[in-house]
Order: C-alpha cells, then structure tokens, then sequence
C-alpha cells in the first residue's frame, strides 16, 4: 500500500466526518422547536473532521519519521558481526547496499547469503511498516471520530474550536516559513565562516583577481587560487544596471498607459501580450541572446570602429531587460488600477489635467507597489543565470565597459558546486560566501527601498 492510497483513506475517513458530524449538529437542531445551534453547521462537520484527519495524519508523520532509525536498527543487529564492526560510514554503505538490493536497485559490492538474509529481512519490514502505518493512522483518525461524536450538540461551540485550529495551523505555517529562513541563512552563515578560515575577508571582499580553480598538489602553478571576489560583483551590478535600463522605463510607462489612457479593449488585447514574454523560459532567451543579439551588437561596433567582445554584459543586460519587462509592466499595471476612482475624480474637480493626475495622484498613491515590482524584478536579474551563461561568458573582468565580456555571482556559483566537490576546499566553499554576501546585498536594496517608500509614499486616508 503506497503512501498515495493511504493519503485517499484518510481523505475519504475526514469527508465521512465531515458528513456525519454536520448531520448530528442538525439532527440535534431539529428535535425541538426552541433548540437553536450555537454554529453553523459547517462547522460542526469541520470539527469532527479535524479531529478524524489531524491525529492520523500526525501519526503517519511521526511514523515515517521514526521508522528508519528504527530499521536501521534491527538491520543492524541482524548483521554478521564482522560486518557490524564496520566504521559508521562503511556500515552506512553496507546496509544502503542492502536496500538498493532489496528494492532492486544497484548495489556497489556482491551480497552474500547471509547479507541476502537481511535483505529478506529488510523487505518484510518495509512490508510490516507500510500496514503498521496504515492501520496506526486509521486507528488515530477512528479514535478522534469518537472523541469528537461526543461532543457535538447544538450548544457546542463547533465555530470556537474551528477557528482557533486554524490559527493554530496559520501560526505554524509561519512559524515553518520563518525558520526556513534562519535555517536558509544559518547555513550560508556558517560555510561562509568556515571559507573565510582559509581565506582573508579582506581578500575576498577587496581583491580583483578572482581565480577559484585550485590545482591538485602544492607544487603545481596556481595551488593557492585567488578569491578577489570584486570582479564579480561588478559583472552582476553591470548586467542587472543594463537590464533595469532597459526594463524600467518600457514596464512602467506600458503600464501607465494601459491603466490611465488605453481604452479597456486595448488593454485586454496587449495585456496578455506582455505576460507571455515572462513564461518564455530563460534558455531561450539565452540563445536569442548568443546567437541574434550579441553578433548584431559585435557587427555594430565594429561597423564604428570598437572592439568588441563575441560574448558582452550589454547583449545579456538588454536581453535580460526584456524578459524582466512583465514583472514590471503588470504588476504596475495593477497596482495603478488599484488606486481608488475618487482621488482621480477629486484631481479632476481641482482643474488637474490627465497627465497631472498621474504625475501627482496616481503615481505618489501607487508608490509602494511599483517600488516593490521593481525590487522584484532586480532580483530576477541578480539571479539570472542562464542569459549570462549563454551571452556573457565565465570570464570575471573588472570593467565598465559593457562591450566585454563579464561573469555574475550566480554563474560563478554554479560552476563552483558543478561536479565531483570537496566540501573542506575553499573552492567549494567560495559558493557559499558568494552567497552569503549577495544575501546581505539584496537585503540592503530592500531596506533602502522601504525608507524611499516612507519618504515619499502619499497617504490619502
């Protein structure tokens, strides 16, 4: 029995709660004339379903939580005692072998009989575990059916018990959220410590020779590597500038004109146009990008006499400009149509033109949130990979000059973790720092942003 067909029991047994609790709570309000029901029925239902649903779904959890330490446990007492002398690792590698061969999959040593013995052994306790599950988790749901049938009467306060569950499930859902954060960042936090153990911050956050590949004995010509990460967060802040430069005045303007001046016909038709740039994926960009743009933009300035590059951070910053227009141009779009009709109208009895409206109603009203689709569409551009990939190339150059080529802190990062890696090298753990710092960068462009909202935000309430 999978996991799938347990999760439709337990879906059927909380629906069959649902039904039977509600038709109790109205059974109960139809005995007698003056009874009344304290909720709505729909929360009698959702009462008793909960009650069905939470205790079986709490036990599954903690079931598939517990059960692999417990087999391995009996995997292990079940070994020849050679084999259970082993060191954690290899004896982690042995009883994995057991599994793969008992599920059969790929196994990196022979078993011999008395390992074919275990695996036996495992497949009957995986056989035991799924029906000691399955039949915990309905016994749960069963029993919470019970509980809850008790209680449910006219007088209950189903609506109490209902809405105080969600809170609850609302307060750990944001719980959940807000630790994955700490967790997102402690991890970076401490890799990065552990990188800047073998490397000085001040090298890495001043230095301008970024060359991570490290050769395999010390003699060898480059041993040491060099980690001036400057290099490359210049290529990122280039790229993402040309891109915002090309992005923000095209989105924001298409958006003004579709909220204040096209007629609805208009927008409904260009609307949808616009989005559709967003759900090109990126690698197609890429190619436009390596194989139109870049070549016309070398034809070009060569045509004037400049040196350029076949891979450039402006074919990458303008290709990237148009796939990020929409996050602009629509979510400005939105924000603009929600500024109430009223303060338009009030402009207008002032003896405001259209254009002034916009200017000093419309625009300071909206502020917030084209500030935030802004924000929104500089992080698509900081974490944008495969257009620099494809347009831009590895090669991480100090330089302004846009008709070079350039390198970004995502592509470094991927190159850095692609493949077979050591997890001790500062090779490796450059990723890591990398990461760290362009974290602390994109939450200082957010604080900024929200004191140029407080500053400059308009409020009409």
């Amino acid at each position: 029995m999978s996991a799938s067909l347990l999760a439709i029991i337990l879906l059927g047994l909380s629906a069959l709660a649902y039904y039977v609790g509600r038709s109790k709570a109205l059974r109960g309000a139809s005995a007698g004339t003056a009874v009344r029901l304290h909720s709505l029925p729909v929360y009698y239902g959702t009462y008793v379903a909960l009650w069905v649903g939470l205790p079986a779904l709490a036990v599954a959890v903690l079931w598939l939580f517990l059960e692999p330490q417990v087999i391995q446990a009996l995997l292990t007492a079940r070994l020849p005692e050679e084999a259970r002398n082993l060191d954690p690792a290899r004896l982690s590698l042995l009883i994995g072998d057991i599994k793969n061969h008992a599920m059969g999959g790929v196994t990196s040593t022979e078993l011999t009989p008395a390992l074919q013995t275990v695996a036996d052994y495992f497949s009957s306790l995986r056989t035991i575990g799924v029906y000691g599950m399955t039949t915990l988790s309905v016994a749960a749901g069963l029993a919470g059916l019970a509980v809850a049938w008790r209680h449910i009467n006219p007088a209950f306060r189903a609506r109490h018990h209902v809405e105080r569950a969600i809170r609850i499930a609302l307060i750990a859902a944001s719980t959940i959220a807000i630790l994955t954060t700490v967790g997102i960042v402690l991890s970076l936090l401490f890799e990065s410590i552990r990188f800047f153990s073998l490397v000085s911050p001040f090298e890495f956050l001043f230095g301008i020779q970024w060359s991570p590949q490290t050769a395999l004995r010390a003699d060898q010509v480059g041993q040491s590597g060099a980690f001036g990460a400057v290099p490359i967060f210049a290529g990122t802040l280039l790229i993402t500038l040309i891109a915002m430069l090309v992005a923000v005045p095209i989105g924001l303007f298409s958006a003004i004109y579709m909220a204040e001046y096209a007629t609805p016909r208009f927008r409904a038709l260009i609307k949808p146009i616009l989005e559709v740039l967003a759900g090109i994926p990126t690698v197609v960009y890429g190619f436009f990008a390596a194989l139109t743009v870049a070549p016309a933009i070398r034809g070009f300035g060569e045509g004037l006499g400049l040196d350029v590059a076949s891979e450039s951070a402006l074919a990458a910053g303008l290709v990237m400009g148009v796939m990020i227009i929409p996050f602009i141009s629509s979510l400005s779009d939105d924000v603009i149509n929600a500024v109430p009709q009223s303060l338009r109208d009030g402009s207008f009895a002032m003896g405001a033109t259209k254009s002034e409206t916009v200017v000093k109603v419309v625009l300071p009203a909206a502020l917030p949130g084209i500030v935030g689709s802004v924000l929104l569409a500089v992080s698509r551009a900081i974490g944008e990979t495969m257009i620099v990939v494809m347009a831009a190339g590895l090669a991480a150059n100090l330089t302004a000059n846009p008709f070079e080529a350039v390198t970004t802190v995502t592509v470094q990062i991927v190159t850095l973790l692609t493949g077979d890696q050591e997890f001790d090298s500062a090779k490796t753990l450059a990723a890591f720092a990398l990461g760290l710092v362009l974290f602390v960068m994109t939450l200082g462009l957010n604080v900024i942003a929200l004191r140029v909202v407080r500053k400059y935000r308009e409020k009409y309430d």
